[in-house]
């Protein structure tokens, strides 16, 4: 008899499970790079004297953050392929959704840090000659980072639970697996459903934490 009622579901189960949690973790870490650096690079578009720059910045800021992930993922999964954008697997496209979903919100956490440096710093940097880039790079951003990783951790915590609308578009990640062990184990919905929150809890948790972490850290060098 089970100490936890339908606990042998997960047992029985766990490789599939296993394979769920390291596939979202793939998807967390390969998107989240992606977007880090369409981020920044939108971001720093966003705070460039040039006016065409921050305009298209800016579209693609307010564009993509008011479109619904479902939307994004279907023009990924089956509106890429019919352009002939095909690697043969859902899992590619499920990242380049991922990305461009979560860019904005990465270039709006990097532009939040860089709008908190005290303005003297770039007109100290300009007095001397430095360019908009070299003022960017070598005087606003190192002091910004310090802000920014933060609100930026928030991002990729919501990035983590936002994987699980991948399970929709065929790419096995962890609710998938938990969907397909719960509907195949009816008795034991409640203790698959458990499981999987757990095992997003192990990365959200973790990535809370380390942004408490910092987050002291920066408080303490402020």
């Amino acid at each position: 008899m089970d100490v936890i009622p339908g606990f042998d579901a997960v047992t029985d189960n766990w490789p599939r499970f296993w394979a769920g949690f390291v596939t979202t973790l793939q998807l967390l870490v390969l998107s989240g790079l992606g977007a880090l650096v369409i981020g920044t690079v939108v971001a720093a578009m966003r705070i460039s004297p040039v006016a065409s720059l921050r305009a298209a910045a800016t579209a693609w800021t307010e564009g993509i953050r008011n479109v619904p992930l479902t939307l994004v993922l279907f023009f990924c999964a089956f509106v890429l392929p019919y352009l002939g954008v095909d690697f043969g697997s859902y899992f590619p496209l499920a990242i380049i959704a991922l990305t461009v979903y979560t860019s904005p919100f990465v270039a709006e956490a990097i532009r939040s840090g860089v709008n908190g440096v005290p303005v003297g710093q770039a007109e100290a940097a300009r007095s001397i000659g430095l360019g908009f880039g070299q003022t960017l790079t070598l005087v606003v951003m190192p002091q910004a980072l310090r802000m920014v990783v933060p609100p930026l951790i928030n991002v990729f915590i919501a990035l983590t639970k936002n994987t699980s609308v991948a399970g929709a578009f065929f790419v096995a990640e962890m609710f998938a697996a938990g969907r397909f062990i719960a509907n195949d184990r009816g008795d034991a919905v409640v203790t698959v459903l458990l499981s999987v929150a757990f095992f997003y809890l192990v990365i959200t948790v973790t990535l809370g934490r380390v942004a408490a972490v910092v987050e002291q850290k920066v408080a303490a060098l402020r």
